[in-house]
């Protein structure tokens, strides 16, 4: 499976060009053009004329829940649909891993004590944001992603464009279009000047519960260029408005081949 980021602009332009020929649920609007415009913008920003199939990112990693406070090293792996992280402390290693099977995704985290736990299927229908560039690759290659322009605005002390994007199929009913729609809002913040993503934002929910949200923000900075690929070599998660991870990659390599075989290998 890969990921063309070049093609997302016209790809976009596509979707909103061809929109009133899809059926959709009858309150559900098409993307706007200027949402579209927006993240044409942002694709190029980030992407330049450079095709990205994979890309692999290493550093360090802060993990932090209440009083338990690790430091460690990090890899991730990432491709159109598909990723995998590896946090490795002290005490052992933590994991995400998130890969299609018959089309679906599916995934598992790992921890420390080197068991594997299935991921809920309500956490895997918005993609976690550990890299901007194929977070909203993902976004904009479905079918049923509907985009928003909501305005511009100041967040985290800087002046962004808000975007907003949920998945919607056609065809259904409209308590399950809510639902649908609720469990695959994301929050999109563009820098106004650079276009670049400053932050993505979206709920997470306990496995037992996919109707109880726990807000869940990933922001991006100290972007650099690397062949062409501006890429954020800090990324904060923040759960419930406080930091749990912080990630500070030293090295990125993109277009290194990598497969699904070797994201789901556990």
């Amino acid at each position: 499976m890969r990921i063309k980021v070049l093609a997302f602009a016209s790809s976009l332009l596509l979707t909103y060009n061809t929109s009133a020929g899809i059926p959709q649920s009858p309150s559900t609007p098409p993307s706007s053009p200027q949402a579209a415009t927006l993240l044409a913008q942002s694709a190029k920003a980030l992407t330049g004329s450079m095709v990205v199939n994979d890309v692999t990112l290493t550093g360090t990693v802060e993990w932090i829940a209440g009083s338990d406070d690790e430091s460690g090293t990090v890899t991730y792996k990432g491709l159109g649909g598909a990723y995998r992280l590896d946090m490795t402390f002290r005490n052992g290693t933590r994991s995400e891993i998130v890969s299609p099977v018959n089309g679906r995704p599916s995934g598992n985290w790992i921890g420390l004590d080197s068991t594997s736990h299935p991921m809920a299927k309500h956490n895997l229908m918005v993609d976690p944001g550990w890299f901007p560039t194929i977070a909203l690759g993902n976004a904009i290659s479905s079918p049923i992603s509907i985009f928003t322009y909501v305005g511009q605005e100041t967040r985290n002390g800087a002046s962004v464009v808000h975007l907003s994007a949920y998945q919607q199929s056609p065809n259904i009913s409209s308590d399950v279009a809510s639902r649908m729609q609720h469990s695959t809002q994301v929050e999109i913040y563009l820098d106004a000047s650079t276009f670049l993503p400053v932050s993505y934002a979206y709920n997470s929910h306990p496995d037992n519960n996919a109707l109880t949200d726990i807000p869940v923000e990933v922001r991006y900075s100290n972007y650099q260029n690397i062949g062409g690929l501006q890429i954020p070599f800090r990324v904060q998660k923040y759960i419930n408005s406080t930091l749990a991870v912080d990630l500070h990659f030293q090295n990125a390599t993109p277009n290194t081949g990598i497969t699904l075989a070797q994201i789901s290998t556990q």
